[in-house]
């Protein structure tokens, strides 16, 4: 919120909205060109810069342009409202500006078995009640970054559902505060740090994200707020839609966290008196190539974005989930070659408390000194840092989300052989090669 009353921020965290004609924030703008999904991307990376961590906005964003274009199109295929609804309830966010948290992830129970096969129907979030004025939920949504600082919960089925399981192809927005809605916090490694006063020991003591379980216990809702209900051939839609965009939102945002990191490793060398040595330089090349690496698979599949019938653009599904793959490879190599930079000191830091114990710290001060003209106390800040960054509460947004947000890596290699068009490439080598069907 802050960062967009700065002047480095630019129009980039702002769009002008297709419903009103006003100022909004871009994370509750529906794209309207190629160029706003690519200034989505260059926005979400500057905030990665700022904060290096999740900052927690990017799902909800996500989920209403795959709702955008869904609710039209199955308003079309099958005669319903729920479009309009839908606007009504954007026109709703985007006045108040409000964060929305995109709940997707059931906790699924056994993963060998459909929702409609699980031995208790609540594995899944499903519709347990119909009324006149409404439908009641019950049900669980886990891995909700942000969830905690939401002022909206948007519910999308996890997954394309079958006929029989019509009642878990729901899709519906939720106040935080509602009755019946339990947020259960997730913990993160070294997280009571943020508990003891220290914060030189929680490495980035200014920005964070956390994780919530949301129960839903018999939560009401209003028809005026409910986007599908039942129509379980569109939850594939919302899915792989809401997927593309999100594996999209990766090229941007653990890019400038990158940036951070990369920043680090200059720092840390620098520091240390190694910053000119070539094994050094040539590691943070590598991190650079990496971390660009990403952006530019971002910035690609937004350049090639199409409008949807419904006239939001659509990420390039392919790019996209080539994106996500790579993200779930190249911030773990990024973070190895930073703690091989940094040391083995990464992870046998004395406390800020020793360095405030006044019989310990002039020790602490002759011992732990790098490059004689840089202080210790400076040292230690930026490698306390990069053990909150990849191996403390900073690692869960940077590394495990790497891998798992967005879909874990089998779901884009699912994806990328989906979009293949093999046949096609087999034709391609037939004509070449000389040889006739």
């Amino acid at each position: 919120y802050n960062l967009g009353d700065e002047p480095e921020a630019g129009e980039l965290l702002f769009a002008q909205s297709h419903l009103t004609g006003e100022r909004i924030s871009r994370f509750t703008h529906i794209h309207q060109s190629a160029d706003d999904l690519v200034n989505k991307v260059l926005m979400q990376r500057l905030l990665g810069q700022r904060t290096s961590t999740c900052f927690q906005r990017c799902v909800g964003m996500d989920g209403i342009n795959a709702l955008y274009s869904v609710t039209y199109e199955c308003d079309q295929e099958h005669g319903t409202e729920y479009h309009e609804r839908f606007k009504e309830y954007l026109r709703y966010i985007q006045e108040e500006n409000l964060v929305v948290d995109g709940a997707m992830t059931d906790v699924k129970g056994d993963r060998g078995l459909r929702p409609g096969e699980q031995s208790d129907p609540d594995l899944f979030v499903r519709v347990s009640e119909r009324r006149p004025d409404g439908i009641v939920l019950r049900g669980a949504k886990v891995h909700q970054t942000g969830a905690l600082n939401s002022h909206e919960i948007l519910v999308m089925p996890t997954t394309a559902m079958r006929e029989n399981e019509a009642d878990y192809a729901v899709s519906c927005a939720v106040p935080a505060t509602a009755e019946g809605i339990t947020f259960v916090l997730g913990r993160q490694p070294s997280d009571t740090r943020k508990l003891e006063g220290s914060p030189l020991d929680v490495g980035n003591p200014t920005y964070g994200s956390q994780e919530a379980m949301i129960i839903f216990d018999d939560v009401f809702v209003p028809w005026e707020r409910v986007f599908m209900c039942g129509e379980f051939d569109q939850s594939g839609k919302v899915v792989e839609r809401f997927a593309a965009y999100h594996r999209q939102s990766y090229g941007g945002c653990k890019v400038g966290v990158g940036d951070v990191l990369i920043g680090a490793a200059q720092l840390a060398a620098f520091y240390q008196g190694v910053d000119r040595v070539s094994h050094v330089r040539d590691k943070i090349t590598e991190m650079v190539h990496l971390n660009e690496t990403l952006f530019s698979c971002g910035i690609a599949c937004s350049s090639r974005g199409k409008a949807t019938s419904s006239g939001c653009y659509l990420v390039d599904v392919m790019l996209a989930n080539v994106c996500k793959h790579n993200v779930t490879r190249f911030p773990f190599e990024i973070s190895r070659l930073l703690q091989d930079i940094a040391g083995g000191l990464v992870v046998t830091m004395p406390s800020q408390k020793d360095f405030e114990n006044p019989e310990i710290a002039p020790y602490l001060e002759k011992y732990l000194k790098g490059s004689s003209d840089v202080p210790v106390m400076d040292r230690i800040r930026v490698l306390k840092f990069i053990e909150n960054m990849t191996m403390g509460c900073g690692a869960a947004a940077y590394l495990t989300e790497s891998i798992h947000g967005a879909g874990s890596p089998q779901a884009q290699r699912i994806m990328i052989l989906r979009q293949a068009n093999l046949e096609e490439k087999v034709k391609l080598a037939k004509r070449l090669a000389g040889i006739e069907d």
